[in-house]
Protein backbone atom coordinates (compact mmCIF):
# COMPACT_ATOMS: atom_id res chain seq x y z
CA UNK A 1 0.00 0.00 0.00
CA UNK A 2 1.57 3.24 -1.17
CA UNK A 3 2.42 5.81 1.43
CA UNK A 4 1.00 9.31 1.11
CA UNK A 5 3.42 12.13 0.45
CA UNK A 6 3.78 14.77 3.17
CA UNK A 7 5.09 17.40 0.75
CA UNK A 8 1.87 17.84 -1.21
CA UNK A 9 -1.08 20.00 -0.28
CA UNK A 10 -3.43 18.17 2.03
CA UNK A 11 -7.22 18.19 1.96
CA UNK A 12 -9.28 17.52 5.06
CA UNK A 13 -11.96 14.92 4.38
CA UNK A 14 -14.78 13.77 6.62
CA UNK A 15 -15.46 10.03 6.49
CA UNK A 16 -19.13 9.30 7.15
CA UNK A 17 -19.79 5.58 7.36
CA UNK A 18 -23.33 4.41 6.71
CA UNK A 19 -25.10 2.08 9.11
CA UNK A 20 -22.59 1.82 11.95
CA UNK A 21 -24.13 0.64 15.21
CA UNK A 22 -25.58 -2.54 16.68
CA UNK A 23 -23.96 -5.53 14.97
CA UNK A 24 -22.02 -3.29 12.53
CA UNK A 25 -19.01 -1.80 14.31
CA UNK A 26 -15.94 0.23 13.35
CA UNK A 27 -13.91 0.37 16.58
CA UNK A 28 -12.62 3.92 16.76
CA UNK A 29 -9.13 3.22 18.14
CA UNK A 30 -8.44 0.50 15.58
CA UNK A 31 -9.87 2.67 12.80
CA UNK A 32 -7.60 5.60 13.72
CA UNK A 33 -4.59 3.28 13.81
CA UNK A 34 -5.43 1.72 10.44
CA UNK A 35 -5.94 5.10 8.78
CA UNK A 36 -2.66 6.38 10.22
CA UNK A 37 -0.73 3.29 9.11
CA UNK A 38 -2.11 3.79 5.61
CA UNK A 39 -0.41 7.19 5.53
CA UNK A 40 -3.31 9.52 6.26
CA UNK A 41 -2.50 12.48 8.47
CA UNK A 42 -4.29 13.53 11.67
CA UNK A 43 -6.72 10.59 11.64
CA UNK A 44 -9.50 11.56 14.04
CA UNK A 45 -12.72 9.84 15.10
CA UNK A 46 -15.85 11.08 16.81
CA UNK A 47 -18.05 8.74 18.86
CA UNK A 48 -18.51 5.11 17.88
CA UNK A 49 -21.12 5.64 15.17
CA UNK A 50 -19.13 5.92 11.98
CA UNK A 51 -17.51 9.37 11.96
CA UNK A 52 -13.87 10.07 11.13
CA UNK A 53 -11.65 12.71 9.57
CA UNK A 54 -8.32 12.55 7.78
CA UNK A 55 -5.98 14.85 5.90
CA UNK A 56 -4.96 13.41 2.55
CA UNK A 57 -2.76 14.34 -0.41
CA UNK A 58 -4.83 12.06 -2.63
CA UNK A 59 -7.89 12.98 -4.66
CA UNK A 60 -11.31 12.33 -3.19
CA UNK A 61 -11.70 9.18 -5.29
CA UNK A 62 -8.26 7.86 -4.36
CA UNK A 63 -8.83 8.60 -0.68
CA UNK A 64 -12.19 6.86 -0.76
CA UNK A 65 -10.75 3.82 -2.54
CA UNK A 66 -8.04 3.50 0.10
CA UNK A 67 -10.48 3.87 2.99
CA UNK A 68 -12.86 1.33 1.42
CA UNK A 69 -9.99 -1.15 1.09
CA UNK A 70 -8.90 -0.65 4.71
CA UNK A 71 -12.42 -1.11 6.05
CA UNK A 72 -13.13 -4.17 3.93
CA UNK A 73 -9.91 -5.96 4.82
CA UNK A 74 -9.58 -5.01 8.48
CA UNK A 75 -13.18 -4.60 9.65
CA UNK A 76 -15.23 -6.55 7.10
CA UNK A 77 -17.14 -3.34 6.51
CA UNK A 78 -18.56 -2.99 3.00
CA UNK A 79 -21.25 -0.34 3.33
CA UNK A 80 -21.27 3.06 1.60
CA UNK A 81 -18.87 5.73 2.82
CA UNK A 82 -19.48 9.43 2.17
CA UNK A 83 -16.43 11.66 1.97
CA UNK A 84 -17.16 15.41 1.90
CA UNK A 85 -14.35 17.92 2.29
CA UNK A 86 -14.14 20.26 5.26
CA UNK A 87 -15.23 23.14 2.99
CA UNK A 88 -18.25 21.17 1.77
CA UNK A 89 -19.22 20.32 5.35
CA UNK A 90 -19.04 24.00 6.22
CA UNK A 91 -21.69 24.50 3.51
CA UNK A 92 -23.86 21.83 5.16
CA UNK A 93 -23.77 23.92 8.33
CA UNK A 94 -24.33 27.19 6.46
CA UNK A 95 -27.34 25.89 4.48
CA UNK A 96 -29.29 24.82 7.58
CA UNK A 97 -32.90 25.83 6.82
CA UNK A 98 -33.90 25.64 10.50
CA UNK A 99 -31.49 28.03 12.27
CA UNK A 100 -34.15 29.26 14.70
CA UNK A 101 -35.37 25.80 15.68
CA UNK A 102 -34.32 23.68 18.64
CA UNK A 103 -31.66 21.66 16.91
CA UNK A 104 -29.38 19.11 18.53
CA UNK A 105 -31.05 15.78 17.93
CA UNK A 106 -34.14 17.31 16.31
CA UNK A 107 -32.50 18.38 13.05
CA UNK A 108 -30.65 15.92 10.84
CA UNK A 109 -28.51 16.73 7.82
CA UNK A 110 -28.56 13.98 5.20
CA UNK A 111 -26.09 13.45 2.36
CA UNK A 112 -27.61 11.73 -0.66
CA UNK A 113 -25.54 9.86 -3.24
CA UNK A 114 -27.97 10.86 -6.03
CA UNK A 115 -30.82 13.33 -6.44
CA UNK A 116 -34.09 11.89 -5.11
CA UNK A 117 -37.19 11.70 -7.28
CA UNK A 118 -39.72 14.43 -6.58
CA UNK A 119 -42.50 11.88 -6.03
CA UNK A 120 -40.44 10.19 -3.30
CA UNK A 121 -39.86 13.53 -1.59
CA UNK A 122 -43.53 14.48 -1.76
CA UNK A 123 -44.60 11.11 -0.34
CA UNK A 124 -42.25 11.55 2.61
CA UNK A 125 -43.32 15.15 3.17
CA UNK A 126 -46.92 13.97 3.38
CA UNK A 127 -45.95 11.97 6.48
CA UNK A 128 -44.85 15.09 8.36
CA UNK A 129 -46.89 15.83 11.48
CA UNK A 130 -47.16 19.27 13.07
CA UNK A 131 -43.93 21.21 12.66
CA UNK A 132 -42.04 18.27 11.15
CA UNK A 133 -40.43 19.00 7.81
CA UNK A 134 -38.21 17.57 5.10
CA UNK A 135 -36.32 20.00 2.86
CA UNK A 136 -34.23 18.94 -0.13
CA UNK A 137 -31.71 21.56 -1.23
CA UNK A 138 -31.56 22.44 -4.93
CA UNK A 139 -27.80 22.86 -5.21
CA UNK A 140 -25.52 19.88 -4.54
CA UNK A 141 -22.66 20.06 -2.06
CA UNK A 142 -19.65 18.71 -3.95
CA UNK A 143 -20.65 15.30 -5.34
CA UNK A 144 -23.56 14.92 -2.94
CA UNK A 145 -27.12 16.13 -2.73
CA UNK A 146 -28.33 17.43 0.59
CA UNK A 147 -31.50 17.44 2.63
CA UNK A 148 -32.55 18.26 6.16
CA UNK A 149 -35.11 16.59 8.40
CA UNK A 150 -36.71 18.49 11.27
CA UNK A 151 -38.44 16.34 13.88
CA UNK A 152 -39.18 18.60 16.87
CA UNK A 153 -40.99 15.82 18.76
CA UNK A 154 -38.09 13.39 18.38
CA UNK A 155 -36.49 11.48 15.53
CA UNK A 156 -37.24 8.08 17.06
CA UNK A 157 -40.99 8.65 17.23
CA UNK A 158 -41.42 10.30 13.82
CA UNK A 159 -43.15 8.44 10.98
CA UNK A 160 -41.32 10.73 8.55
CA UNK A 161 -37.97 9.72 10.03
CA UNK A 162 -38.96 6.04 10.19
CA UNK A 163 -39.85 5.91 6.49
CA UNK A 164 -37.10 8.22 5.25
CA UNK A 165 -34.23 5.81 4.60
CA UNK A 166 -36.12 3.53 2.22
CA UNK A 167 -38.60 6.13 1.08
CA UNK A 168 -36.05 8.61 -0.26
CA UNK A 169 -34.97 5.98 -2.77
CA UNK A 170 -31.23 6.78 -2.89
CA UNK A 171 -28.22 5.79 -0.79
CA UNK A 172 -27.81 8.27 2.05
CA UNK A 173 -26.30 8.88 5.45
CA UNK A 174 -27.71 11.17 8.15
CA UNK A 175 -26.19 12.95 11.14
CA UNK A 176 -27.98 14.85 13.87
CA UNK A 177 -27.12 18.49 14.33
CA UNK A 178 -24.94 17.87 17.39
CA UNK A 179 -22.75 15.60 15.28
CA UNK A 180 -22.84 17.98 12.30
CA UNK A 181 -21.47 20.80 14.44
CA UNK A 182 -18.89 18.64 16.22
CA UNK A 183 -17.55 17.27 12.92
CA UNK A 184 -17.41 20.82 11.56
CA UNK A 185 -15.39 21.96 14.58
CA UNK A 186 -12.98 19.04 14.19
CA UNK A 187 -12.62 19.75 10.46
CA UNK A 188 -11.84 23.42 11.14
CA UNK A 189 -9.25 22.34 13.71
CA UNK A 190 -7.55 19.97 11.24
CA UNK A 191 -7.62 22.57 8.48
CA UNK A 192 -6.02 25.06 10.85
CA UNK A 193 -3.27 22.60 11.81
CA UNK A 194 -2.44 22.12 8.12
CA UNK A 195 -1.56 25.80 7.76
CA UNK A 196 0.74 25.95 10.77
Amino acid sequence: MARISTTTNLTTYLLLFRGVGGPVQLPVAELRTALTKAGFKNATTYINSGNALVRSALTREETLDKVVEICRKKFNYERPIFIPTAAEWAEVVKCDPYPQKAEGKHVHAVLLADPPKSDAVKTLQSLAVGAEALKVMKAPIGPYHLCYIHTPNGFGTSKLAEKFDKGIGVVNTARNWNTVLKMHALAVLLDGSSRQ
